[in-house]
């Protein structure tokens, strides 16, 4: 059966973005070896925008004294490992082909997701697929993004080309903006970069837990 999905055109992508994660593990290791504490930056980079976002994530890279190019460079090579291994894996749950049990919620999450922003970015098309992506809102971003483009019957190639074009103007953006601020708070204390990430990421983490209190409340209403 992954012979025949590996075939398909979203089998080849699944394959680039699992040999690049796996060439990022491979240098990771190459550089843990001779940069220990930038490695350990890196992953603690790696993680945090995996689990909280790009903004946490650029944040932490700066608040560790990182050079712009490096934290610009190190979260499109996450961002896009992600889209091109989350965007044939929700294709083929969407079509019922594969279903990943550890990663049911997240497709399921996804989905409603997609779903309910559809019709809005239709409207606008391309351009509205873009926006949706650069756009610093919350569950806005490359993952949704791409699901929205399936649901909008864009080809597979088109819709990663949108996707990551807004994925990574939005990272450069991002960086320009928080690298401005991580720049001028330091000039008050040393800690200052500190307190922005745990700023960011105790938001994220509050909108989080409110959006799963409100699901929960709707369940148990319906």
């Amino acid at each position: 059966m992954w012979k025949k999905l590996l075939a398909t055109e979203e089998g080849h992508i699944l394959e680039i973005g699992l040999i690049m994660a796996l060439l990022s593990i491979i240098l990771l290791g190459f550089g843990y070896l001779r940069f220990p504490e930038k490695a350990h930056v890196f992953i603690g980079m790696s993680a945090t925008n995996i689990l909280f976002g790009r903004a946490a994530g650029i944040s932490f890279g700066f608040a560790f004294e990182l050079s712009n190019v490096f934290v610009i460079t190190t979260n499109i090579v996450i961002e896009t490992i992600l889209v091109l291994v989350f965007y044939p894996l929700f294709v083929f749950s969407w079509r019922s082909l594969v279903v990943i049990r550890p990663l049911r919620r997240v497709m399921k999450r996804m989905r409603i997701t997609a779903e309910a922003h559809e019709d809005t970015i239709r409207k606008y098309g391309i351009i509205g697929l873009f926006f949706f992506v650069w756009l610093p809102f919350w569950m806005t971003g490359p993952m949704v993004g791409c699901a929205v483009g399936y649901l909008l019957c864009l080809s597979p190639r088109k819709n990663l080309i949108i996707v990551l074009s807004g994925t990574y103007l939005a990272i450069i953006c991002w960086s320009l903006l928080l690298k401005g601020i991580h720049d001028s708070v330091a000039t008050y204390s040393p800690y200052a970069s500190i307190i922005i990430v745990t700023i960011i990421v105790l938001t994220i983490t509050g909108i989080s837990l409110l959006r799963f209190l409100r699901h929960r409340h709707k369940n148990r209403i319906s």
